[in-house]
């Protein structure tokens, strides 16, 4: 479009004649110009990530509170108080607070309170007055908190300093009903979420940079290579040696000394757009669920895989056995088992791919189960064709 624009303006310069002659030397001009043009443009990466996505500020994290309290208002499904004591000696300390005095030896057969710890996160920068979400979850054997009203709890942090109270009306996700001794149940009913359920009452002390202005930024995912580009684009946009690299993961910053311009310092660094090196090739394998996770960069050198499956089956029949007439035998039941063992052929079969298309392509030609092709890629990683790390989890 650019070049259309070009020579509908010189060609108005020029009339027929000699002008065309001038318009041909001029187009190929223009064309060796936008050439010089489209050649001295950087290329933008692709796969560029903004660098809050691939690091953090050291510093700058949740912190974990935990509480325990009581919940009351249950309709009947609370703890059993024989089974769960420290739920009647609670509420006793508890109204004990409140100024009421129970008789020392009481049996309290509580149905409608329950024992419960009480978990939230604190994020970074947190002020007093701020509110965050807390999770609920039973820790007697209450069969549902559905319908129950958190009383004030104390949040406390790893130093056991209390940094909110937590208080409110629990939302209950399950549903469950029970009825001439059948029952039942949709989701979890011991555990539920109160949002916006706790207020913070202290902050903790973060001071980026302190009094020399360095900070410290950490890769999520260590690397020497991304950890070399991201100093190199962190120096490149200030235009000095800003950054350095102590390690695979952690890169010193001198960022400067007043507080605004820290703020403008550090949103500046997580906007740069950087792009991380490519994640080795890595196999991961669930032995619980039997999933397999092949990333784009595993590879499989040649090898020849034989497959089959063994199979054991176990019949059982159960006979009856009567005895003769006018005997003194009894009636019996006499199982008879038949056993067969089944193995199918499996021929070698070569495998081999150059990218992750064609390495499913070949895995799947063997015909495996999820089950046996954990096994065959264990044995393809000790054969040293499989090109990947083999990570089970």
């Amino acid at each position: 479009m650019l070049f259309s624009i070009l020579r509908r303006a010189v060609s108005s310069l020029f009339s027929q004649g000699k002008g065309e002659r001038r318009w041909k030397a001029c187009r190929q001009v223009i064309g060796v110009s936008l050439l010089g043009l489209l050649w001295l443009t950087p290329a933008l990466p692709v796969r560029a990530e903004q660098l809050r996505e691939l690091a953090t500020f050291a510093g700058v994290r949740d912190n974990a509170l935990v509480g325990y309290g009581l919940v009351v208002g249950l309709d009947g499904s609370g703890d059993q108080t024989m089974q769960a004591p420290f739920t009647g000696q609670s509420l006793t300390n508890m109204l004990s607070q409140l100024g009421i005095t129970v008789p020392p030896g009481t049996n309290m057969q509580l149905r409608n309170v329950a024992g419960v710890m009480v978990t939230a996160n604190l994020p970074p920068f947190s002020r007093p007055g701020q509110r965050l979400d807390v999770v609920v979850s039973s820790i007697g054997n209450a069969r549902s908190l559905r319908g129950g009203t958190l009383l004030m709890t104390p949040l406390k942090g790893a130093d056991g300093d209390i940094y909110a109270m937590a208080q409110g009306n629990l939302l209950v996700g399950g549903a469950g009903a029970e009825a001439g001794g059948s029952s039942v149940q949709i989701n979890q009913q011991a555990g539920g979420r109160i949002s916006g359920g706790a207020i913070v009452e202290r902050e903790v002390p973060l001071q980026l940079g302190g009094e020399t202005g360095e900070l410290e930024l950490q890769l999520k995912e260590a690397d020497f290579g991304t950890a070399e580009r991201v100093v190199t684009a962190i120096n490149q946009s200030f235009g000095s040696q800003v950054a350095s690299a102590l390690d695979s993961r952690v890169i010193r910053l001198r960022g400067p000394l007043s507080a605004n311009e820290r703020v403008r310092f550090m949103a500046r660094i997580e906007s740069l757009r950087v792009e991380p090196m490519a994640a080795p090739a890595r196999v991961v394998i669930n032995s619980r669920t039997g999933s397999v996770v092949l990333n784009g960069a595993v590879t499989l050198h040649r090898a020849a895989v034989a497959h089959g499956n063994l199979s054991i089956v176990i019949d059982t029949e159960f006979r009856v056995s009567q005895p003769a007439p006018f005997s003194q035998g009894e009636t019996t039941v006499v199982p008879d088992s038949d056993i067969s063992i089944n193995q199918q052929d499996g021929a070698l079969q070569v495998v081999e791919g150059a990218d992750l298309m064609s390495v499913v392509s070949a895995l799947n030609a063997l015909g495996a189960t999820p089950a046996d092709l954990m096994s065959i890629l264990e044995a393809l990683k000790a054969a040293g064709s499989l090109r990947a790390e083999l990570e089970i989890i």
